[in-house]
């Protein structure tokens, strides 16, 4: 049973490097495809969700500390699995395990939309499938991350990894309109159709992604990244590759006692707290503190996703011409937030608001990259999925967790940390900012020496 899951790895052809290098596009474009649709895929049945927020409230009279405990199952199980199954994945054929992931979350968000009746819901049984659905799809990125990883030359990640991060920018921006379709030309306008019609998109583009590309050039006799692209390798993967060190002794010394991945854990709680605080309440704040129309308020959804869009592309690709600098790139950004949540706090026009809407996406999703990247360069191969995976554990327990009830009980009124209401809820994000820049320059002082450390070493052979 799940026999599919087993990495493959080939003799590596006898063939000179140069030719192996001219066959490694073809199958890497097939796996970078795989890993880019089926994760894009996932945001049309998670960020469903967040278009649907208003209709609920509407439709079933759910309140924003209902749908604050809702998004919370989501972000308790997405954390947990995060570790977990990423663990777990390290080891596997990373390519195959994100395309099962989607078909078991869409399965459950099919029992989500079950849920829903013609006036109420079962909230519980709600919470329970939209949860469950997080823990499959928590481990997506992170299979994305190690496959791309086993791929690509370290002096071109950053571009590589940006390119595939506008696949959940992508998946966040057209959620809107797959929802929207699935609601209006399927289910004559009922928000039933939000989930359904996604869910069954999702299924699809998982069976199908199964059949294609494969988790590292080794799988087709290429041999390694390094050697066709003529790299040398990091210390970690040397020793790594130690044979009589177990996956769980690989875990602790390169995860569990890397002082660069608990700092990125924690500066990914921040950059989650700002992250998702404008992702999930945009819509809310829009609609009902600045008097904005529905459509408005989802079209400022859209255009953050689509800022964002824009903004990882640029921002890996900065961080390759910094020469892996990710950090310091990240400290930049994170300045430029601060600056335009202001702007987007005060809005009066809707033009001021869908603008730093845009350019929040743009800004945000350049250190939601980075951090990630930056683990990669601190971490083996073999380590890089549960790097990945601890890492948004703690974001999505403690971050995404916060900004989805805390935030949304401070906008209902509740007092927390002597926040209360909409300016209590923009005083929240601001701090989180602030918090991320204070650990990223930290970071950036270790990725310096690492990045010296290096060029020392290469000087020296």
């Amino acid at each position: 049973m799940l026999q599919f899951l087993k990495q493959k790895r080939l003799p590596t052809l006898d063939l000179p490097a140069a030719v192996r290098r001219k066959m490694w596009f073809k199958p890497f474009l097939q796996s970078y495809l795989v890993v880019f649709i089926c994760y894009m895929t996932m945001y049309l049945i998670r960020k469903n969700f967040n278009i649907a927020q208003n209709d609920m409230v509407s439709t079933y009279g759910l309140s924003l500390t209902q749908l604050g405990l809702i998004g919370l199952g989501f972000s308790i199980t997405y954390g947990i699995g995060k570790t977990l199954l990423s663990y777990y994945a390290d080891g596997k054929n990373t390519k195959q395990f994100l395309p099962l992931m989607l078909i078991l979350s869409a399965i459950c968000m099919l029992g989500f939309s079950a849920s829903m009746g013609s006036g109420s819901v079962a909230l519980w049984l709600m919470i329970a499938c939209y949860s469950l659905s997080g823990f499959f799809q928590s481990t997506g990125g992170s299979c994305s991350y190690s496959t791309i990883t086993k791929w690509t030359p370290r002096g071109k990640r950053g571009t590589y990894l940006g390119f595939w991060n506008i696949s959940h920018n992508l998946g966040g921006a057209g959620a809107a309109g797959v929802a929207l379709l699935g609601a209006n030309y399927f289910f004559n306008g009922h928000v039933i159709g939000m989930f359904i019609f996604p869910s069954i998109i999702a299924l699809l583009v998982g069976v199908i992604a199964l059949r294609f590309g494969n988790d590292s050039p080794e799988a087709y006799g290429l041999g390694k990244p390094e050697e066709l692209f003529d790299e040398s390798q990091s210390e970690e993967d040397e020793e790594a590759d130690d044979e009589s060190l177990t996956k769980w002794q690989i875990f602790v010394t390169y995860v569990l006692k890397n002082k660069v991945i608990w700092l990125l854990c924690f500066a990914n709680i921040f950059l989650y707290v700002v992250r998702i605080g404008i992702d999930q309440w945009s819509t809310v704040y829009a609609y009902n503190e600045l008097k904005l129309s529905k459509e408005v308020a989802i079209q400022g959804f859209t255009l953050f996703e689509a800022g964002a869009l824009v903004g990882t592309l640029l921002w890996g690709f900065l961080s390759d011409l910094a020469r892996g600098r990710r950090a310091l790139v990240a400290c930049i950004a994170l300045i430029f937030i601060i600056i335009t949540l202001g702007v987007y706090q005060r809005a009066t026009e809707e033009w001021v608001y869908l603008t730093s809407l845009f350019f929040l996406g743009f800004m945000v999703f350049g250190p939601q990259l980075l951090i990630g990247v930056a683990a990669v360069g601190f971490v083996p191969k073999k380590a890089i999925s549960a790097a990945d995976g601890i890492k948004g554990t703690f974001a999505y327990l403690v971050g995404d967790s916060f900004a989805k009830l805390g935030l949304g009980m401070i906008a209902d009124g509740h007092s927390i940390f002597g926040m209360t209401g909409w300016a209590g809820t923009f005083a929240a994000l601001d701090a989180a900012a602030i918090g991320c820049i204070a650990i990223m320059a930290v970071v950036a002082i270790l990725e310096e020496k690492k990045i010296r450390g290096i060029a020392k070493r290469a000087l020296q052979k």
